[in-house]
């Protein structure tokens, strides 16, 4: 009996650690902008559909899709997306990190942002 206690145990905490997909799908949530200064913040969901990253960023009536690009060699991602500023112009934005924690479920992206004529650092993390 109690050899089948243990390996329940074992079973449930091996699945634990297990990875849920590709490291970049799910929300992940922060901000941008100088690094004095206002910052924006940032909410992007990403999911990967079996050949490509695709994803949003700011979800809602604000919501811009985007174009994810992985460096699987370096784990460096690049996001392009072209959004509407407060007047309703198309503003681009670019941005590049570098995936950080990577085996952690709070794994963050950190690199630089650029919003229009604006640009700064970013830093973003996936939310459970």
């Amino acid at each position: 009996m109690w050899k089948c206690v243990l390996f329940a145990c074992l079973v449930v905490s091996v699945s634990a650690f297990a990875q849920e997909g590709h490291p970049l799908s799910g929300t992940f949530t922060g901000d941008w902008g100088p690094a004095t200064g206002p910052r924006g913040h940032i909410t992007l969901v990403m999911s990967w559909d079996g050949q490509k990253v695709t994803g949003v960023v700011n979800p809602g009536p604000e919501s811009a899709p985007v174009n994810v690009f992985v460096d699987y060699t370096t784990w460096v991602v690049r996001i392009d997306a072209e959004a509407k500023d407060a007047a309703g112009k198309p503003v681009r934005i670019e941005a590049e990190g570098k995936i950080e924690e990577m085996g952690s479920p709070r794994r963050r992206i950190v690199g630089t942002w650029r919003q229009g004529g604006a640009s700064g650092n970013f830093r973003v993390t996936r939310e459970q």
